[in-house]
Formats: structure tokens, sequence, C-alpha cells
């Protein structure tokens, strides 16, 4: 088989739509190892049940996904065996692309959490006056030393949509250990960096709302 296709960080958003094409001759289901069949994945939030709040902050929340990282923005699940250095699963592809997937997978659990009385995204009929804008900087299957980790990493930012003033912003990053060196493990690992990350995004975000209506006062 021939030798996985890697791209430079600065030079991966260039070049990914032009060797998406030719994955199919170059990376397995396991790095490594033998071909399979093809798999589509999809990425999940693996906590997503929470403890409801007892008082909504805001009546409405949009959230917004915005250009995201090359590694967020296609079906290609990424690799990385040295740093600022990908390949692609050749076998398992995302079923959704992490960029709209993502904020999706927030979106429910805000309403599970009862932030606001209606969470959706930006284009839904929703009057709202808060906007949370989700960034996707990084999603890949670290395997520098085998099995690996999955990491993620999230750009936050909350704006005032009356004012059109960003009030906070902050940066969330984790990585979670990989059972195996595959695709299928890869994707649970991110699937609890998933969870993992909103763990901690959504006390920020109540916080920042909590002081942004009541500067509003």
């Amino acid at each position: 088989m021939t030798r996985p296709v890697l791209l430079r960080t600065r030079r991966v958003q260039l070049l990914l739509a032009l060797l998406l094409p030719l994955l199919s001759s170059c990376v397995t289901v396991e790095v490594g190892g033998e071909p399979a069949a093809n798999v589509q994945l999809s990425l999940t939030d693996a906590r997503p049940d929470v403890t409801r709040r007892a008082q909504t902050i805001v009546d409405a929340l949009l959230i917004q996904a915005q250009p995201a990282q090359a590694l967020g923005d296609t079906q290609a699940i990424a690799y990385s065996r040295r740093e600022n250095e990908y390949a692609f699963y050749q076998y398992a592809t995302w079923t959704e692309r992490p960029v709209r997937r993502l904020p999706q997978l927030l979106q429910r659990r805000l309403q599970a959490r009862g932030v606001a009385t209606a969470v959706g995204m930006l284009g839904d009929p929703l009057r709202a006056d808060w906007l949370l804008v989700i960034g996707v900087d990084d999603l890949h299957h670290d395997v520098r030393v085998a099995p690996g980790r999955g990491r993620l990493a999230l750009t936050a930012g909350l704006y005032d949509r009356r004012t059109r003033v960003r009030v906070a912003q902050r940066h969330f990053v984790t990585t979670v250990a990989a059972g195996r060196a595959d695709s299928a493990a890869a994707v649970a690992a991110l699937s609890e960096a998933t969870a993992d990350v909103f763990d901690a995004l959504l006390p920020w975000v109540e916080t920042e709302l909590q002081q942004g209506v009541a500067r509003a006062r």
C-alpha cells in the first residue's frame, strides 16, 4: 500500500480539496492496518444528559458555526503520526462535517440544560438578542504514540446582537485517550472529547449570559 499523504498545517486548507479524491488509495481504517469496508461514523456528545436549570437565563439564544480549519470542514477523518502533519482514514468518513455537527450537538446540550427558553441555529425563524459563535480549530486522532488520543479544540464567542459587540471569547481544548489506533476508537475518543469541551463550555456560557443580562439592565 502506498504511504499516507502528509499535509503540513500551513498547506492543509490549500491542498485538501485537491487531495481528497486521492485518499481512497492512501489510508486504511486502521492506522497501518488492512483495508476494510467503507463505513460512516458519527461524532456524538458522549454525555448529552445534564441537570436542567431551575430557571432559564434568556428567552432565546442562536448558534452560528464560523468557518472552520480544514480538519473540521471535511467529511474525512484525520489522524497524525507527526506534529503538524495529517493524513486521512480511507475507508471511514464522518456522516456530517464537524463544522456542522458540533454546533448541532451543542444546541441539544444547551436545550437540555435550559440555558434559554429556545436555542436555535442562525437562520432559524427565532428572534434572539444573543449569539454564540463556534469555531472548530482542531479535530483529529493523534497517534504519535499509539494507540493515540482524540484531540478537539473549539473557540467560542458570545455576542450581544443588539449592540453587535462580542462580550466574551474563550478557547477550549481537550484530549482523550483512544482504545485502539483505528477510526472507530478515534471517533469514540473524539466523542468523549466533545463531551469534555461541552462540560467546560456550558458553565462559561451561563456565566457570561448572566453577566451580559445584568449589564443590559
